[in-house]
Parts: C-alpha cells; structure tokens; sequence
C-alpha cells in the first residue's frame, strides 16, 4: 500500500501514541500535551550504527567459514586484494637510490645513516642498526615509528632499537612522511611541524587524497614496503628471518604491512588501533583515528581492521594493548572489542594448526614502548627469527642519542634535497575526467520519505507549521514551515538551511515575515543544527573529540555513505515534503545555503530538477582549490572520495542551468573570500549571478525569493 509523504501519523506510531494514552490513563495521569519532538542528536549517529551493524553481520558471516586451510587461504588473498583496492592500489616500484650519508659507531653497533627513494624524489630518512659481533647474514627488523613529532630520534624507539641490534638483530628505523627528518609542513626552525601535531601532518594531505581516490594509507604502506626492500636488499640480512615491529601509529602500520606483504617471517604489534570501525556494540561514529588508518569504503565490503592479522596467518604474530588506553587514548570499547576480535583470530590460527604462534599479552602500563614492552619486543623476535628458547630477562644497556645524530640530512629535513612531499605529489596530479554520475559518487541510496505535521500555531501575520521529515527510517528533520497572511500563491517556498539552527534567523525575536514574503521553510539536517550527534560514552576528552564532524566524515566515509551524501538525501527528502504539502505543492522550491551546506544543496539541485534555483552563501570556489592549497580549512563533511576524477563544483553548477544561481561571497579553500572576476572564470553560463559579499539576513534571502 502507498502511502502519502504527507502521513499525519503512520499507524505504528498512532498504536504506540495509543497504548501510551492507555497507560496514562491506566496510572491515573494525564497524556503529556507538548509537541512529541524526536530526540535529534540520535539520528546521525543511529544510522551509522544501522550501517556499522550491517558490515558486522557480513564480516562475521565470512569470518564463521574460516574452518579449513583452503578457506583461510581464499579469505587471505581476498584480504590482500581488497586492501590494496580500498586504499588506491600498488604503487610501482621504481629505483630506490639508496646512499649512506654518514655514520657512527658504538661499543656494541654500528648506525649506518642512509636515504632512499620509495618513489621518484621522495626520500626517506632511516637509520640502520649492524651488529658488531657474530657473522651474518643476521636476522632483521623493520622498525615503525608511533606519531612523534621527532621520529627515529624518539627516546623509546632508540632505545627499542638499539636492545635488538645488540641481541644480533639489524634494524632499520626510518621516518614516515610528518616525522623526524620528514617534518611536511615546518615551521620556521625547519624541523619541527606548524600544524597542531604529527598525526596532522598525516592526516591534512591524506584527506586532499581522497579527491582523487588515493590514500594516506597507501602512501604510508608503500614507504614501509620500500623500506623492507632497502632492508632485504642488504647482504648482511638474512631475508628469510625478517619481521617488523612498532608502537602505537607505528603499531596500526604493522599491522597494514603485515596484511600485505608475505615477505615478513614475524611481527609485533605495540598498542596500535585494534579495534575495529564496524563493532557491537557501536561507539558512534567508530573508532576513527588518522587518514591512513581510516579504510573507506570497507564497512560495505565487510573488511575491516583485524582483517590484517588474518592476512598473516599462521606466521608469529605479537599483540599487546595498554589496558589504560580504553580510557585515555581510543574509544571505550577497545580493550572488549580488541580481546573479542583475537579469540576469532585464534581460532583461526588453530585451524592452521599453530595456536602457539599468536600471542596477546596486555600491559597496565600507559600508552608506551615501555621497559615491559621492549622486552617483549626483544623475547618475540629472539624465539621466532632466531629459534632461541632463552628468555631475554634484561634490556642491553641503552642510551638514546641526540636527534642531531642521527640526522641522514645535514639539515634535519628531507625537504633540503628537494624531496617531494605527499602535497605536492597530489597537487601535481594530471587526470582525465570521466563522467559518472553524481548519486553513485555520493553513495546515495534513497528510500521512501515521509512527513507529518506535529505543531501548528497561528499568529496575527505569520502561520507557523511544525513538521517532521523522515528521511531514513531512523532519521527525523525538524522544519519549520512560516506563511505570510495573504501570501500569493504565485510565491515560492525558500528552503533555507543554516550552518547553525534552522530557526535562527526566523525566531529573532518573534516569527514575522511581511505580507508578500516567499512561505519560508527552515530544517535542519544531518550533523547540523538539532541533529548535531550526542556525546558518545567513554573518557570525556575521548568523547568530546570524537564528536567533532571531521570524525563523524571519517565514520560515515568507512561505513560507504559520505556524510555530504546524507545530507542531500535529507535536502531531497524534504523537497518531496514540499511537493506533497498542501501548502507548499504548487510554489516553486527555491533553495538557501550557507558556507559548509552550499555543497549538498548545490548536489541536491543537481539530482532533483524541482530545486528551481539555489543561493549560496560562503560556499567553496572549488575541490581543485583544495588539492591545490597547501593549508586549507573547508570542512571534511563536504570531500567525495574520487570526486576530481570525474567532476567539481564548478561543472556541477554548470549542469543546473538554465535554473538559477546566485554565488554570494564564494570561499577559496582557505576560507578567504574569493575574487569575483576569479570566480566568473571557474564558474559559466548566464543562468549564474556573481555577488562579492556573502550575506545571510532575512531581508536578503526574502529578496533572492522574490526577485
């Protein structure tokens, strides 16, 4: 049976209102007599639990086949294939041009400082650990860095370092991009970063990335590849006996170069992020963390983080958490989720008849390559790549060395041999664009919506209806629908959609609009307004970071819905409301945005031909000004992964017309306005009106309404 999108109430909820009524009665109480909003700030993050809930039961279902050697295989080639899938492919492998730039000696060790080319003029800085006694070749270690502002140079990881070379291990520590001599955006001592931190410096280019389908992911996985190849290329290393290590984000990169190269004899992974985005019970948005460690699109294909270690299987493999860090570093559910997903991957390792190989083991401990742990680190290795049953019960003596040591470059900084940075690398990006159509690039899927009016109030000039739009069925929009008394019907409806509240602009301080004015329909949709999301539980600091919309961009892009694309299905949503409104049926549907919503709604007129005309107030000039800028500051909400392989903002007003658009106040990617002979040469056709200042008052969306 179909149903109008104009339900008053679905009959669920008029049975539900009914037993409500009846159990009131029932206690002697009186029916609650206010309007029966709905609690906004749960949609955003119910429907991402919908989606999350969905990749679970799929990966569990394939994880449950895992029962003989031949179904572990398949599931480790498919893992493989669909890691370097979601993350942009393999890069090819080019000369590496490796060189050694100085060195120093030790009683025990000597450290070789070299550099080398993971892809033309992109050095990596490293250091390489040789034992001074026994005969090679020896066994090996890939050391990976944790996010550090000083990178090989930190104290623990030194110290970590030089415990294994003296044990008769050859290790190479190397700098990942935004780390130690590979600082991306210094400041002006040229060795250490302007942005906020480390995880910034991977995370800012890794998000720009994404607009042509690539990864800081696979940038980050393929300096680690390249580095074990430097490492297995040496004669002194044996490369059947090499296995990798690392803390924290150093941790999460062993894990990745585990899950894809078979190269490695052994790893040990030290508190990096082992719990998985998809995950019961779901801590909204997911345990999102820095761009390379974000796989998007993966909720849908049922992959997820712990798909790593399958990968592995049956090859020694170290897992070890700080307990602590449930509450002081990652999401609530780390420990429980991390311990949850081992037990699956143990059994795994029984099927393969090597139980003995996978080990957890959890320290109390803060988020640390601790004394503890390093000796873990030492134990691991000694009895898997070197066959030793002796337990190392003492760390050899260390002394961490001063950064300037260490130092592969004689300026601290890579970018003194004009190396290329992960920046520039994106920026200088030639494509082709293909067409392809924009609901498939949004990951849009559009059910049937509905609305219903739950308020009406009636002033002297003003009509006032409160609706809900459900445009999914967890998801409910608050709008406000205002008519002027004797508003013509030859006026059209303004939808307005505001960066902050939908009544913002039309409850100060009373609801009025003047005879003549356009119906006005202010809603507020996901992220936004009455919909930004809840506080999630756990730690406060957690909890309060995690709620920002950058984080919410990361969930909704793992979990294969962009959060750009909810917001134009709930922008569509309420158009359909329009169309099926009484009041509102006939008039023409003009839209109204502001700053970060001029993206969707620009999408949704796109989609929808009954959006007759768009004002847009502060939005952004452009993608390719994103790629472009080094330091920019539009919100992540608003990037399609892939989107500069097939289109851009400008192109897309272009496909409107002849429908109007007024461009008010344009932004470049850093958020300065944008010049107007600048903007008229990105943006053609004479269905387009350039204005230079981005005004957002009642008097200036009436008068876009009624021009």
């Amino acid at each position: 049976m179909r149903h109008d999108i104009l339900d008053i109430m679905t009959r669920r909820e008029l049975f539900s209102s009914f037993l409500l009524a009846g159990a009131l009665r029932a206690a002697g109480q009186a029916p609650f007599p206010g309007t029966p909003f709905h609690a906004y700030s749960r949609c955003l993050p119910d429907y991402l639990r919908g989606l999350a809930k969905k990749a679970v039961e799929k990966r569990d279902g394939e994880l449950a086949k895992l029962v003989t050697a031949p179904a572990v295989e398949a599931r480790q080639k498919w893992v493989r294939e669909t890691l370097w899938k979601l993350i942009g492919g393999m890069p090819e492998r080019t000369p590496l041009n490796a060189r050694t730039t100085g060195s120093f000696e030790r009683e025990r060790y000597r450290v070789d400082k070299v550099i080398y080319e993971s892809r033309p003029n992109l050095f990596i800085s490293a250091n390489l650990y040789i034992p001074k006694q026994g005969d090679g070749p020896f066994p090996a270690v890939l050391f990976q860095m944790g996010h550090t502002d000083d990178g090989k140079a930190h104290p623990n990881y030194q110290r970590c370092c030089q415990g294994l070379v003296q044990l008769g291990f050859v290790v190479l520590a190397f700098d990942p991009i935004g780390e130690g001599e590979r600082i991306q955006y210094p400041d002006s001592s040229g060795t250490h970063t302007r942005l906020q931190d480390s995880d910034s410096e991977h995370t800012v280019p890794g998000k720009q990335m994404l607009l042509f389908g690539d990864t800081a992911t696979r940038f980050q996985l393929w300096d680690a590849i390249r580095s074990l190849d430097y490492l297995i290329s040496l004669p002194i290393v044996d490369p059947k006996r090499v296995g990798t290590t690392g803390h924290s984000g150093g941790g999460t990169l062993t894990m990745l170069l585990s899950g894809a190269d078979q190269r490695l004899a052994a790893a040990a992974v030290c508190m990096g992020n082992l719990e998985n985005v998809a995950a019961l019970p779901f801590v909204s948005p997911g345990s999102t963390d820095d761009a390379e460690q974000d796989f998007v699109d993966a909720g849908p294909v049922g992959f997820d983080r712990w798909d790593l270690f399958y990968s592995f299987a049956p090859k020694p493999m170290l897992i070890w958490p700080s307990d602590r860090d449930f509450y002081a570093t990652y999401s609530s559910e780390y420990i429980k989720n991390g311990w949850q997903e081992f037990q699956k991957l143990r059994k795994t390792y029984v099927t393969l008849n090597h139980a003995d190989r996978l080990k957890w083991a959890d320290t109390p401990l803060p988020h640390s390559l601790a004394y503890d742990s390093r000796l873990l680190v030492y134990n691991w290795f000694t009895r898997w790549l070197k066959g030793s049953a002796e337990p190392v019960r003492e760390e050899p003596p260390v002394n961490p060395e001063a950064a300037a040591t260490l130092r592969a470059t004689e300026s601290g900084n890579v970018n003194s041999l004009h190396s290329a940075t992960a920046f520039t690398l994106n920026k200088s990006r030639q494509v082709e664009r293909t067409p392809a159509p924009l609901d498939a690039l949004l990951r849009i899927s559009r059910g049937q919506a509905t609305s219903k009016i739950i308020a009406r109030q009636q002033t002297p000039r003003v009509t006032i209806e409160v609706l809900e739009v459900r445009s999914d069925p967890v998801v409910w929009l608050p709008t406000w629908l205002l008519t002027a008394k004797d508003t013509a019907p030859d006026k059209p409806v303004l939808l307005v959609l505001d960066t902050l509240a939908s009544e913002r602009l039309w409850f100060q301080p009373d609801a009025d609009l003047a005879p003549g004015s356009p119906v006005v329909c202010a809603a507020d949709i996901r992220g936004v307004g009455a919909l930004v999301p809840e506080f999630s539980p756990g730690h406060a600091d957690y909890a309060a970071w995690h709620k920002q919309e950058e984080n919410y961009a990361w969930g909704s892009l793992m979990l294969g819905k962009p959060l750009v694309g909810q917001r134009v299905v709930d922008i569509l949503a309420i158009v359909a409301a329009l169309r099926q409104h009484p009041a509102t049926a006939k008039r023409r549907i003009l839209v109204a945005a502001a700053q970060k919503l001029t993206v969707p709604a620009l999408f949704a007129a796109a989609l929808d031909q009954r959006i007759d005309g768009l004002y847009l107030s502060g939005g952004l000039t452009s993608f390719r000004d994103v790629v472009d800028t080094e330091i920019y500051s539009h919100p992540f909400g608003n990037f399609v992964p892939g989107l500069l392989n097939h289109t851009d903002l400008p192109e897309v007003a272009a496909s409107i017309a002849p429908r109007r658009i007024v461009l008010a106040g344009a932004v470049n990617a850093n958020g300065g306005t944008a010049n107007v002979a600048a903007v008229r040469q990105l943006y053609v056709g004479a269905h387009l009106t350039i204005e230079p200042d981005a005004k957002w008052t009642v008097e200036k969306l009436v008068s876009f309404a009624g021009a």
